[in-house]
């Protein structure tokens, strides 16, 4: 057996952290778009 898997540092899931991952960059790469539209509707 691989002495890694004996001594885990992290026993939380990884699928939770891809989540967070991904929420953060979805929400601001979200946040940008919406800030550039309200942006080109004010010069308008």
């Amino acid at each position: 057996m691989n002495e890694f898997e004996k001594d885990v540092q992290s026993k939380r899931n990884d699928f939770i952290d891809s989540l967070n991952g991904f929420n953060f960059s979805f929400l601001f790469f979200a946040i940008i778009f919406i800030i550039g539209i309200v942006i080109q509707q004010l010069m308008t």
